[in-house]
């Protein structure tokens, strides 16, 4: 019989969910996690075809995991120090920035980067003086404050966060025309911009920074792939007397005389809890999950007025031959040197051709792990519009619109397919005469996942002032947030700092420091021991569900 009172009710097993959920667990409470999906992850989960390929849905790379790093630190404060392991890619350019006219490799650290853009870009070099010392400068001021042992003053903060105090509410474009940059210029600057969702003129400066500083310390990938980073957080879970339970969608939160009571789930079933942390999408836990009238007026009127960053239309491609030689980097590639007119173009809904890809090589990431020997495994990826209506169907599948089988949806998906087609081969060389697996995911997959408004998975793009965004804090006592659209960004290192964060704020301590300075809150020697043939997708599912039937593998 299912346990119906826990200490704490986890809504969503994303890793900002996951990584809250197992230090709760590892510091005394009784967790449960809720995932209405077959598989805990979110944005890091994997999936197979043909038993050949292994397709990362969300994670590419990972910044920051050298022996300093903030993810490792998050992880090996679980005990998973050694369960989690990364490779390092390609530290003299991670990233090829390719223009029509200039090319650049992006390597680890400041001083390089700068080097290479002075090179890459003379015209512009007082600019991009200007652009890396304010750029560099706030990436450190903004680690500092996340490592801080203690709270700091506003006036301490004022003293310490410099240029974050005097560009934390303003725009990358703003920056951009501070230091007369060209459209050049700023189109490799803001060339990683996908990775946050927003073009210059929406995203604020921190927003840029906190994305380009955590790679420029060194990018990773994880050895096994994404699902490793979500199983070995369920391990922890279990092995603390918590519980994960796959496909059991949460449809309320339950609040009474102005505290979070627990959940209730599709079908009728109650789970009490005086402590609910919602890992789901921001605008569904506020307005949908808890209803706006359990909010005051004034932010359920901001978060009706929020907006969502851009989703991504994305190809995951199998190829029955090996890669040309190339470094162990990703392709940024753009159709044009002006990301500002790209991103105009975006806003207005048109699409082909393709402007700009990300591409991403898995198989030369994890050699072996993603596709048999002579295989590659890739992923073509491009920010797109979101508006169900522009997929060809009235509603999402979130709101219960059925799309998949939509004559006009499959033919939107056609022409998007052959235009990020025609794009790749224009960025890599023609290699359709090797297609051994070719399957596009569109926002409407996002959303029927993850249950993300708007398909995204970078959670809100506007709420309320510049750069604002919640806290992992809410006026409900009780109800906490975590994930993409708090305070600590998108991606897997701010969805992790976001889950650290308000576990520590729930049990009143700066957990983030601690572990960074090598604090170990679980007992490793509880972790299960992994026998031959472990499988991170499978332990993903949770226990009740890690033996039934219809789980892929590869081989």
């Amino acid at each position: 019989m299912q346990q119906d009172d826990w200490d704490a009710v986890v809504v969503g097993s994303g890793i900002g969910g996951l990584v809250c959920a197992g230090y709760l667990a590892v510091s005394g409470l009784r967790v449960l996690v809720l995932e209405q999906h077959d598989v805990a992850g979110g944005n890091t989960h994997v999936f197979r075809r043909r038993r050949a390929y292994e397709f990362d849905v969300g994670v590419h790379y990972l910044g920051d995991c050298g022996p300093d790093g903030v993810l490792p630190a998050i992880f090996g404060g679980l005990g998973l120090r050694e369960r989690i392991h990364y490779r390092e890619m390609d530290r003299d350019g991670f990233d090829r920035i390719v223009l029509p006219d200039v090319s650049v490799d992006v390597p680890t650290g400041w001083a390089r980067y700068r080097e290479r853009l002075l090179a890459a870009l003379p015209q512009d070099a007082a600019g991009i003086d200007t652009f890396t010392e304010i750029c560099g400068g706030a990436g450190a001021e903004l680690r500092a404050a996340l490592l801080a042992a203690e709270d700091w003053s506003l006036a301490e903060l004022t003293a310490r966060t410099p240029h974050l105090t005097h560009w934390g509410r303003r725009t990358l474009g703003q920056l951009f025309d501070h230091c007369g940059l060209s459209p050049r210029a700023r189109t490799v600057l803001a060339a990683q911009s996908p990775d946050y969702g927003l073009g210059p003129a929406v995203a604020t400066v921190p927003q840029h920074v906190a994305v380009i500083d955590h790679y420029l310390r060194g990018a990773y990938y994880p050895a096994g792939g994404g699902q490793q980073l979500a199983a070995a957080l369920v391990e922890v879970l279990e092995a603390h007397g918590g519980e994960l339970r796959t496909r059991a969608r949460v449809e309320r939160i339950l609040v009474a005389d102005g505290r979070a009571t627990g959940v209730g789930l599709v079908g009728g079933h109650h789970v009490r809890a005086p402590l609910v942390i919602s890992n789901a999408d921001y605008r569904r836990t506020v307005l949908e999950l808890v209803g706006a009238d359990h909010f005051p007026r004034r932010l359920a009127a901001k978060v009706r007025a929020s907006t969502m960053a851009y989703p991504f239309a994305t190809l995951y491609i199998g190829l029955d031959t090996e890669l040309p030689d190339r470094p162990n980097a990703n392709v940024w590639w753009y159709r044009d040197a002006d990301i500002g007119d790209a991103y105009e173009r975006l806003g207005r809904g048109e699409f082909a051709p393709v402007r700009s890809l990300f591409i991403s090589f898995a198989s030369l990431k994890d050699p072996g792990a993603t596709c048999p020997p002579g295989h590659s495994n890739l992923q073509v990826m491009t920010l797109c519009p979101a508006d169900s209506r522009w997929w060809g169907v009235e509603r999402g599948p979130a709101d219960g619109g059925r799309y998949r089988r939509a004559a006009s949806y499959q033919e939107r998906k056609r022409q998007v397919a052959e235009a990020m087609l025609q794009a790749a081969e224009a960025a890599l060389g023609p290699f359709r005469d090797h297609l051994t697996h070719l399957e596009l995911a569109t926002p409407l997959t996002q959303e029927r996942y993850t249950l993300s408004t708007g398909g995204t998975p970078y959670g809100l793009a506007t709420w309320g002032d510049a750069g604002g965004r919640p806290s992992n804090r809410t006026p409900v006592k009780g109800l906490h947030l975590v994930g993409a659209s708090t305070r600590y960004g998108s991606g897997v290192a701010g969805v992790a700092v976001s889950g650290i964060n308000c576990a520590g704020q729930i049990l009143g301590q700066r957990l983030l420091s601690q572990v960074h300075s090598g604090r170990v809150l679980a007992d490793p020697s509880r972790l299960p021991e992994r026998p031959e043939g472990w499988d991170p997708l499978a332990v993903s599912r949770g226990l009740a569900r890690r033996t039934a039937r219809g789980l892929s593998r590869i081989g």
